[in-house]
């Protein structure tokens, strides 16, 4: 290390935001994540046996993914090279697999490559690296915001064990921020002193964000001039202001999106409207596009109201033509009044189930012909091959309805709609029962 390399790396003990400064460096350091890093865990035993095998850490930010890589690198006896997916291409990975082959051909030396971010990887990107992890030249570690099942290659999830980093809880909060104040890497030379409701009010607001703590009470201590005796005092007050709104986690392109979307969607199919409101003005909050919600109140209003109440499809199309008119703020209104109305009508999957069966039965039985009778008989020469031959017309017989075969030959007696005993539905189920009353039938 040259002069100019060290001044740095003294001024990153000092400069550095606060979250890097307390980073731990051993696995004892580490605040959270016990049912990962407990003392009986296969991560802890896994890392401190150096003996680890490609990972995948996800979860939300500030939970530390990182953290534990870096762990990592400070006590394996393996080479640790780190890139961040968000600005290393293909050149740059080549370079290090180029040193991570040598390693391993030289010297017989494991190489831990930590990629974070490793979701903006794109396919080939991901693909490129397969082989490497596959023959051992490198041990993977990922980390990512996202939920690997969807932005990670199928390939790689195989060859990898994911673990799953969870927010961390208020406690865990309160102890890094007492740490911080208290650590001469930290803030422990201000001479600091934080309140008790103010310590609580930044642990809740920290949403389980470690980083998020870290970084309001860093801008609380170096942002208040000190009382006379000397003491730089956190009040509630301040810590407000270092805070000034609660983050919601939601990343459009991310897990907490689907989780937010099925939590909605299954409000309105469970039925619960005070549920279908939060979701919806979660969703709404962190700008959410209103044309992808209203597309989920239709799916929901045809797929779990169905048949009974016909007009909640009715109810949504209107809405998703209207909100695409309107835009916000007004659309929230719109498919407020939407997702409510689905989740206060009657509900039945019978179409939805119906459509499903009868996938199934064209899957297993092929193209099965069609019945003579119902055949296309307006062109010359159709009734020589006996199209249309005694079809019964249902409008000339009472209530409309005369009993005859529809499905094929080899499908008769199948049912496919049962509708229910739910709003609508029941009517239909009666109107059936008495259109198909034997006193009805022609046949």
């Amino acid at each position: 290390m040259d002069l100019f390399e060290y001044v740095n790396e003294k001024n990153k003990e000092t400069e550095s935001p606060l979250a890097a400064r307390m980073r731990p460096q051993t696995l004892e350091e580490i605040v959270g994540q016990e049912h990962i890093l407990n003392e009986n865990s296969l991560l802890y035993r896994a890392i401190a046996a150096d003996q680890l095998s490609s990972v995948l850490f996800y979860g939300p930010p500030g939970t530390g993914k990182t953290t534990i890589a870096r762990v990592i690198a400070h006590t394996t006896k393996a080479e640790f090279m780190q890139i961040n997916a968000t600005a290393a291409g293909k050149k740059d990975m080549e370079e290090v697999v180029e040193k991570a082959a040598s390693a391993k051909g030289m010297y017989g030396k494991k190489t831990i490559l930590f990629i974070d971010e490793i979701h903006r990887f794109n396919k080939s990107q991901q693909d490129y690296l397969l082989p490497f992890v596959e023959d051992g030249t490198l041990i993977l570690i990922g980390a990512t915001t996202e939920n690997p099942y969807f932005e990670v290659n199928p390939a790689l999830l195989s060859r990898s064990v994911i673990f799953e980093l969870k927010p961390l809880t208020g406690e865990d909060i309160r102890k890094l921020i007492l740490r911080a104040l208290n650590s001469p890497k930290g803030l422990g030379g201000y001479k600091a002193q934080i309140d008790e409701d103010a310590l609580e009010f930044l642990a809740d607001l920290s949403g389980g964000d470690a980083r998020r703590g870290l970084n309001a009470i860093e801008l609380g201590v170096k942002t208040t001039k000190r009382d006379e005796d000397g003491i730089i005092h956190i009040t509630l007050a301040v810590a407000q202001e270092c805070i000034q709104k609660r983050a919601v986690r939601y990343d459009k392109d991310g897990d907490n999106h689907y989780d937010t979307i099925s939590a909605f969607i299954k409000s309105m199919r469970g039925s619960d409207p005070d549920a279908v409101l939060y979701y919806l003005a979660k969703m709404l909050y962190s700008g959410e596009s209103v044309t992808f919600i209203a597309r989920r109140i239709i799916i929901c209003a045809s797929e779990d109201v169905g048949m009974a109440d016909p007009n909640a499809l009715q109810v949504a199309v209107s809405a998703s033509l209207a909100v695409e008119r309107v835009g916000m703020p007004e659309a929230r209104i719109i498919l407020a009044e939407a997702a409510v109305y689905v989740a206060c009508a009657p509900k039945s999957n019978a179409g939805y189930m119906g459509i499903n069966k009868a996938l199934k039965c064209v899957e297993e039985t092929g193209n099965l012909p069609v019945p003579l009778h119902l055949r296309d008989a307006s062109y010359k020469g159709a009734a020589k091959l006996g199209h249309g031959f005694d079809y019964l017309y249902p409008h000339e017989f009472p209530k409309h309805y005369v009993n005859q075969q529809y499905l094929p030959d080899e499908l008769v007696g199948k049912v496919f709609f049962e509708p229910g005993e739910n709003g609508y539905e029941k009517k239909i189920r009666e109107y059936m029962d008495d259109i198909k009353d034997k006193d009805a039938s022609a046949l």
